[in-house]
């Protein structure tokens, strides 16, 4: 099975205090997710700005599309983005048009699994060439305040796999949560403040690391 990929999501209000971070645990990182609140902070000058620091890295503008498509992701490509994120409610045509843009670029388009998807929208996403969604722990788990993942999310994931999606783990990802997903088929977890707002966000990426490692080899 593929060793899951480690994504810092830079969720912070100003460029300075995503970069003071990022600088120090990105040995350890695969992906940059410049963060919606990041993005809506400093636009595109985010993405331009790390990608010239970290050339070699993957790196998402999670601009979260809901329509616009073709404008929004043109200008996150362009800024060196590799992958962009789309909105589940975004109209296929919107989608479609994302889609091209990536296909130009050589680069990925992310759907965002939000409250209402449907298991119809992800077959048409498929068929539109979508490569990627983004999935959180069940939602009615968190209502009922459990904090866990359940067998639920574990089979949702293992779906969406089957249909040919690589899935992204994220909402809350601790390293202890990783062994829970031994077996499960994820492309991505995301860790947000449990990196960035370490006390030292290098040995907190490396401790994401060694739980990806033990857990998947």
């Amino acid at each position: 099975m593929h060793k899951p990929k480690l994504q810092i999501a830079l969720d912070t209000y100003d460029l300075p205090s995503a970069l003071a971070p990022l600088q120090k645990a990105a040995a350890n990182i695969d992906v940059i997710e410049c963060g919606t609140i990041l993005c809506l902070a400093e636009g595109m000058h985010a993405v331009k700005i790390i990608r010239s620091l970290f050339p070699e890295k993957t790196i998402l503008a999670d601009v979260r599309i809901a329509e616009a498509g073709s404008l929004i992701s043109k200008m996150a490509f362009d800024a060196g983005a590799t992958w962009v994120s789309v909105v589940s409610g975004a109209t296929m045509t919107t989608v479609e048009a994302v889609m091209k843009e990536a296909t130009k670029r050589g680069g990925e388009v992310q759907i965002e699994l939000i409250d209402g998807w449907t298991w119809e929208q992800a077959k048409q996403w498929r068929a539109l060439g979508v490569p990627q969604v983004i999935t959180h722990r069940s939602r009615d788990a968190e209502v009922k305040g459990e904090l866990t993942w359940s067998q639920k999310d574990f089979d949702e994931i293992r779906k969406l796999n089957d249909l040919g999606f690589k899935v992204t783990v994220t909402g809350g990802v601790v390293p202890a949560d990783i062994l829970l997903f031994a077996g499960v088929p994820v492309y991505v977890f995301i860790a947000g403040r449990g990196i960035y707002a370490a006390a030292d966000p290098a040995l907190a990426a490396k401790t994401f690391q060694d739980a990806i490692g033990k857990t998947f080899g």
